[in-house]
Formats: C-alpha cells, sequence, structure tokens
C-alpha cells in the first residue's frame, strides 16, 4: 500500500473520530444519549487503518440496576408527596379535629354548669356544628384525594401505553437498520433505552433482551406488555368491588380485559399510588368514619336518655351517613340494605369487608388482614362488626359483595336539632335514679285494673302504651312489639286471652286486670311517661360531657386518644417513608454517578480529543503531502 494510501485512510479515520467527537459535545445535554467512541483497527494488508465501528458506552448491568433504583424512587417520592399531604391536614393544631373536640366538650363542660342559659345552650349547637362540619371538611379533602388518584392512575396508564407502542416500534426500526447496513444503529437504541428507564419510573417492569438484540418487557407476574413488534395495552378500568375505585386492567391479545390485583402493580409513580391508597388513605378514611359513628352514636345514645326544656325526651342530637354496600358485577342478589348495629357499635372497626356465598353459606373477610370474622344471621340480616346488612333476595353461590361501614361516614354528618331547648341536659330517669326527672306516670281509659305500677326504666322503649280488650280477653298493645307476660309467663297476644284477676306485665308496666268488659264492649288504657323537666337539672349534661373520656371508639379508647392514634400512625408512615425515600434517592444517585461516568459526556474529555483528532488528522494530511513530494522529486529526476 502506498503512502497515498495510508495517509488517506489515516485521514478517514480522523474525520471520523472528530465527528464522533463533535456528535458527543452536541449532544451533552440530551436526555438519554450515551457517549459514542470511534473503534479503529489496523487496515488490509500493506498498512493504513480503518474504523470498525462507531461504539456506544451503554452498560446494560448498570444501567438495569438505576432502572430498579429508579423505580423504588419514585414510588417512594410519589408515596411521601400524598402521605405528606395527609400529615399536615391531620396534625395542623388549628385546624385539626382535636381542638373542635376540645371546644365542643368544654361547650357541654358550659352547659352542666348552666343548664337552663340559652347562651350556653347555644353554644354547645354552635362547637358540634363546627365539629360537624370539618368531619364534611376532612371527608371531602380525603374522597377528593381519592378522585385525583384514579385520575392520575387514568395519566400514568396512557403514558405507560405510549411508551410500550414506542419500546415496539423501535425494535422494528432497530431490526430493519440492522439488517440494511450490519451495524447498530445507536440513536435508535438510545431512544429505546432512554424509553425504557422513563417506563421504569412509572411502574416496575421486567426486561428480557432477546439474542442480545429485541427488548420485551413484561409484568412482574409474566403477562407480556411487549413481544418483539407487538405491545399489549393496559387499561384504567373501573374496580369490581367498588364503582368508585380505579385500578389497572390488562388487555389479551384476544381482545379481553382482565383486571389486575392491585398488588401486582408495584414501584414507579403507578405503583406510588395504588400502595398510597391501599395502606394509607383507605385507612385514614376509615379511621376519621370510625371515630365520626362512634362519637355520633354514643352521644345520640346518651342524648335520649336526657330530657328536654320543654319535657321531652331528647332525640338523635347528631345525623350521619349510612354505611356503603356494593354488589360484584354478575351477582344473582344485590344487598337491600346496610344500616349501622347501634347494639354493638362497639364491634365497628376501621376496616372494610369482604362477604362471600359459598357451598351455601356466608363468609365475611376483613380487608384489611384477610381474616375471617364471626357474624350472625337473623331472619335474612347479615350481622357483624357494628353492622346489619339485608339483601332483597338470597345470594347464589358465587355471590360477593363489598360493605364499607365507615369509609365515607363523616361526608353528610351535622347536628339533628337547631333549637338550643330540645338539647336534654336533664336527666329523663329511665335508669330508674332516686330524685330522676321522672316522678310520675299518667293513665287514662275505661279499662278495669288494679296495683298499676311502673318499674324503674319502664319508659325506656317507649314514651306512651295503649292497651285495648274486649270482651272475650283478646288484648292489642300499641306500640306493636312490646314484651307481655302473665302471670310471669310470655303471652301471646295473637292466640291467647286474659282473664279477670291475672296479673300482666308490659316492658315494666305492671297491672292486675279487675273485670274484662261487657259482652260487645271493648275497653282502653293509655299510660305515658308524665316528666316534670326541671329547668335546672344538668345531669346528662355531665354524663354527655364524660363521653369525652370514655371508651366509645371500638370499646377500647376514647375520641381524642383514637384521635391522637390516627395523627401518629399517619405521622410514623411519613417519616418511615421519608426516611426510606433519603436512602433510597442516595443509591440511585450513586448508580447515575456510575452511569454516568460510563455513559456520560465529559466536555472535558472531549475538548482534549477534539486537540488530539485534530492533530492526528494534520499528521496523516502531513504524509499525503510528503507523498506528493516525494513523487515530485522521482518525476523530476528524468528531467
Amino acid at each position: 500500500m502506498s503512502m497515498f494510501s495510508v495517509g488517506l485512510s489515516g485521514l478517514n479515520a480522523a474525520q471520523n473520530a472528530l465527528n464522533t467527537t463533535s456528535n458527543n459535545i452536541s449532544n451533552v445535554y440530551t436526555p438519554g444519549y450515551n457517549r459514542e467512541l470511534t473503534q479503529l483497527g489496523e487496515g488490509n494488508v500493506g498498512g493504513g487503518v480503518k474504523v470498525d465501528a462507531i461504539e456506544r458506552q451503554f452498560n446494560t448491568y448498570v444501567a438495569n440496576q438505576l432502572n430498579s433504583a429508579k423505580t423504588q424512587s419514585s414510588a417512594l417520592e410519589t408515596y411521601n408527596n400524598q402521605v405528606s399531604q395527609i400529615d399536615n391536614l391531620l396534625a395542623d393544631r388549628a385546624a385539626g379535629l382535636a381542638p373542635l373536640m376540645q371546644g365542643f366538650f368544654s361547650s357541654l363542660e358550659d352547659l352542666a354548669s348552666s343548664p337552663s342559659d340559652p347562651a350556653a345552650r347555644q353554644g354547645v349547637l354552635g362547637t358540634a356544628s363546627t365539629l360537624s362540619a370539618q368531619f364534611r371538611s376532612f371527608d371531602g379533602y380525603l374522597q377528593d384525594m381519592q378522585s385525583n388518584i384514579n385520575s392520575q392512575i387514568k395519566d400514568e396508564v396512557t403514558q405507560i401505553n405510549n411508551s410500550l407502542e414506542q419500546i415496539a416500534g423501535l425494535n422494528k426500526e432497530i431490526s430493519l437498520a440492522r439488517a440494511r447496513t450490519g451495524d447498530a444503529p445507536n440513536s435508535l437504541l438510545n431512544q429505546r433505552d432512554h424509553l425504557v428507564s422513563k417506563l421504569n419510573e412509572r411502574m416496575d417492569l421486567r426486561l428480557n433482551i432477546q439474542d442480545g438484540k429485541t427488548y420485551n418487557i413484561s409484568l412482574p407476574n409474566g403477562q407480556p406488555l411487549v413481544t418483539g413488534t407487538d405491545s399489549f395495552k393496559l387499561e384504567a378500568v373501573q374496580a369490581d368491588n367498588d364503582p368508585q375505585r380505579t385500578i389497572v386492567g390488562y388487555r389479551d391479545g384476544s381482545g379481553n380485559v382482565v383486571k389486575l390485583n392491585e398488588s401486582t402493580i408495584k414501584g414507579g409513580t403507578l405503583g406510588g399510588l395504588m400502595a398510597f391508597r391501599s395502606e394509607t388513605l383507605d385507612k385514614t378514611q376509615n379511621q376519621i368514619g370510625q371515630l365520626a359513628v362512634s362519637l355520633s352514636v354514643a352521644f345520640n345514645d346518651q342524648h335520649k336518655k336526657g330530657v328536654d326544656l320543654d319535657g321531652e325526651l331528647g332525640g338523635d342530637f347528631f345525623e350521619l351517613s349510612k354505611p356503603l354496600g356494593y354488589s360484584y358485577k354478575g351477582n344473582a342478589s344485590e344487598i337491600a340494605s346496610v344500616e349501622f348495629d347501634t347494639d354493638n357499635i362497639d364491634e365497628l372497626r376501621a376496616t372494610d369487608y369482604t362477604i362471600s356465598y359459598r357451598n351455601d353459606a356466608f363468609s365475611v373477610t376483613r380487608n384489611d388482614s384477610g381474616d375471617e370474622v364471626d357474624f350472625t344471621l337473623d331472619g335474612g340480616v347479615l350481622s357483624f362488626g357494628g353492622v346489619n346488612v339485608a339483601f332483597e333476595s338470597t345470594p347464589q353461590n358465587g355471590d360477593k359483595f363489598e360493605i364499607q361501614p365507615v369509609r365515607r361516614a363523616g361526608q353528610d354528618m351535622k347536628v339533628a336539632i337547631t333549637d338550643g331547648d330540645k338539647i336534654a341536659a336533664g336527666d329523663a330517669g329511665l335508669d330508674g335514679e332516686e330524685g330522676s326527672s321522672l316522678t310520675s306516670f299518667k293513665h287514662s281509659g275505661d279499662l278495669a285494673v288494679d296495683d298499676l305500677k311502673m318499674s324503674p326504666g319502664a319508659f325506656s322503649n317507649h314514651k306512651e302504651y295503649t292497651l285495648t280488650l274486649d270482651s272475650e280477653g283478646a288484648l292489642k298493645v300499641e306500640p306493636a312489639g312490646a314484651t307481655v307476660r302473665v302471670d310471669g309467663q310470655p303471652f301471646d297476644v295473637d292466640s291467647s286471652e286474659l282473664e279477670e284477676g291475672q296479673a300482666v306485665e308490659i316492658d315494666g308496666m305492671s297491672f292486675t286486670l279487675s273485670s274484662r268488659p261487657a259482652d260487645g264492649e271493648t275497653a282502653t288504657l293509655t299510660v305515658a311517661q308524665n316528666i316534670i323537666a326541671a329547668s335546672g337539672d344538668n345531669r346528662n349534661a355531665l354524663a354527655l360531657q364524660k363521653l369525652q373520656s370514655e371508651a366509645v371508639v371500638g370499646g377500647s379508647a376514647s375520641v381524642s386518644s383514637a384521635y391522637a392514634s390516627i395523627v401518629s400512625d399517619v405521622g410514623n408512615r411519613a417519616n418511615i417513608t421519608q426516611v426510606n425515600l433519603d436512602a433510597r434517592q442516595g443509591l440511585t444517585d450513586q448508580l447515575r454517578a456510575v452511569q454516568q461516568s460510563e455513559s456520560g459526556v465529559n466536555l472535558d474529555e472531549e475538548a482534549a480529543n477534539l486537540i488530539r483528532y485534530q492533530q492526528y488528522y494534520m499528521a496523516n494530511a502531513r504524509v499525503i503531502d510528503t507523498a506528493g513530494s516525494i513523487m515530485d522529486t522521482i518525476l523530476n529526476l528524468r528531467g
């Protein structure tokens, strides 16, 4: 090979090296760009140099490690951003529930000090309204977070599908480019690796490189998302058990959408959103709801034992939303109603439940722990966890139902009374204590009875009873459902008859029948509670105020300690998430530094290469110039 050929090969090599260096410098800030190097090799027999390849500096192992770290960092960052919002909401000393609950019970203390004072009564209504408004506000804020997460899940799924489609398209373009030139198309490879990196920031995926060239991507459970040049889509769909919940579905090759278990989606922004929702948001909503229900039911129950300034028994003080129940799609039966079981409200827990009907039997499972819970079935009504569930028809095998007893309990919480005089601060004597406001009872009617008496607590079920007896001894009692005993034995009012001289007892009211009505006639007896309202009576107000320290939440915690536990739980979770995020972010930064040291562009290094390859170019040009001079000298020798 002549000096001209050797010099030309050097010029070509220098030109390629300079082009590669200038390309590196131009793309120093291009996301996903990997530094390139010109690989030179010895030329054919006779000398010279050739360009073997423009090699992309990409370490697959380091890239996989970095992608995995970014997946976890992204999930923790998303989780932390969300949980911090709840932590700030609950722990706010000015806007939190703690100061409002304290203010409410303090107003009850003021009422107990002056039970007839209109200002004190209005103060109770005012603090109660503020407290219930804050429960509604908390419920609305947390429900808005649920809606926002649904929207973010839809957005993330859209972005993921776009990336999957682009990766499948790049697989095809890369294969065609390799077939045409035999060389790796570095720019396309960079685009594909950058898409995989960004995809891992959205969710945890599995990458399999087929034949060292084609990228196949799948979910952690093995379901494929990209296979060669084909991509499969994810879809944001409505959950079977909750119409307000968005989950992820997988559309398979047949076009069918398979709803994925929420635990399948891990890592990245999408996994962080779903983990936060299931671990923290759902739990916090249920805890706030349980607090609202427990406080309201306990307060209502005690309020009904008191008497207001008009001499009337107290009614419900707070109103609440009913528990929620959903039937799974395809059920043979639907839920007719879900009500709070106020007699067993201590069993109420901050969790959702799944009712299953299989093998002709019910089973009830807690969603937070997966444990089966005990239940009772009476007349088609299923009772468990402080709720009663009725069905429109008998469920069939395979039917499933979702019960959310307290998830949205606070959304309609409000004060049921508007007149301060209706606050039952006095003791109605329903417990039969000496000196209570229940000083007597009144009766009227023409039924002949002797020894009419009232035992303590006689009017705990109803304020008034009306008895009707005909000449045959048939007894009718209103309201219906009262427990009747005659001579100490249960008495069936539908099939039995009273005789003269028999001792009758009805819900604590007792008498002896003197005589039955004449033939063809009926006689009645109306017995009512005679409440004497004492304006200075504060005993029920004191009982209401004492609820602040009683274990009314789940039968184990007061309202104050229960709320403090919620704040502490969310605060601990926020702190743990922040610590884990800091640690994971540190690892991610280290791996990014390692990746950049191999694949990143260093401007100082590239500037040095420019000078080096420029000198290389000039030297090869000098070789050609020298060869020309020699040739000229040889030609001149002939002259």
